[in-house]
């Protein structure tokens, strides 16, 4: 009954080890606004982001446009300039604050069930892309409408497919992590031969956090594979990695050392057995043998005429 008792909570501990891994990122990475800020923030100088942003909000503008014979120049000219402010500093800060309002409505849909997709509205970047034109003295700057232009973050049915999921990894926080650990150590007290058990463990926990990585890959390249026809892969995939990236680096550290946990675990055993045992000592000669009041005397032999 012990026996079987410590391999069940040693079981249980690491199947809550990938589990724990990503309720910790759901509560303290996509439920933080500022910490999904930072995480997003990089995207801004991604060349595929910047390509997305500026067919999307060149899209936008030019439909409200009409330059009669100069159409297809009016086009180039405006998507060169929304390109080129997509490498400025004012472009980041769109970009947070786009991010920002994106990140409120993903939380507000875990938390109160909200329908809808998300999206990333981008009107700001079509206000200072507007004001940069009519600053250069651009005749048609004036008639370029600053209407909400959306990037689809989320779409409604994976947003309702994920909604519960992360609500329940959210709530969950750091109670999962803290039970693994729980877990381990009530069931390698439990268990016999402990030297044993915590490589067995050990092993358990790379084994999931190994089963981590092969699921985060798995559905990266699910997720890209039914992406909609007018989003851009390469920037889903950079959005993707980088919303991914903590579990996966968390997921590697585990695995890494939870590896290094079993090798030391389990070397001191094998050595021990590969050491020959040491020889028996000589049998003492009689003569050497000690007296009754324990000192050894060498006995000489007479030697007899």
């Amino acid at each position: 009954m012990r026996r079987a008792l410590s391999v069940v909570l040693l079981a249980l501990a690491c199947l809550l080890v990938p589990l724990g891994t990503l309720s910790v990122w759901a509560k303290y990475e996509v439920g933080d606004s500022d910490r999904y800020v930072a995480t997003m923030a990089p995207l801004a100088s991604e060349p595929a982001v910047r390509g997305a942003v500026a067919d999307a909000v060149t899209n936008a503008i030019v439909t409200q446009l009409d330059a009669g014979p100069i159409q297809s120049a009016v086009d180039a000219f405006v998507h060169d300039a929304v390109e080129s402010f997509t490498g400025t500093d004012a472009f980041q800060k769109a970009w947070n604050t786009a991010n920002r309002a994106a990140h409120d409505a993903v939380q507000q849909a875990i938390d109160d069930g909200t329908d809808g997709p998300v999206t990333l509205d981008l009107a700001p970047v079509t206000g200072q892309v507007k004001q940069q034109l009519r600053d250069g003295g651009v005749p048609f700057a004036d008639r370029i409408p600053v209407t909400h232009t959306t990037i689809t973050v989320i779409s409604s049915r994976d947003l309702d497919r994920l909604r519960q999921s992360l609500h329940l990894l959210q709530q969950a926080g750091l109670w999962l992590p803290f039970a693994a650990v729980a877990f381990a150590a009530a069931g390698l007290a439990l268990a016999r031969r402990r030297r044993p058990a915590l490589t067995a463990t050990a092993l358990g926990v790379a084994v999931a956090a190994g089963a981590l990585l092969v699921a985060l890959a798995t559905s990266r390249s699910l997720t890209l594979d039914n992406l909609p026809s007018d989003v851009d892969r390469s920037a889903a995939a950079a959005a993707y990695d980088a919303l991914g990236s903590s579990v996966r680096t968390a997921s590697w550290w585990i695995a890494g050392a939870a590896l290094a946990v079993a090798v030391c675990a389990w070397l001191p055993e094998r050595l021990r057995r590969r050491t020959p045992p040491r020889p028996p000592a000589p049998p003492v000669p009689p003569e050497m043998r000690p007296d009754a009041s324990g000192v050894s005397i060498p006995v000489t032999p007479r030697r007899t005429e």
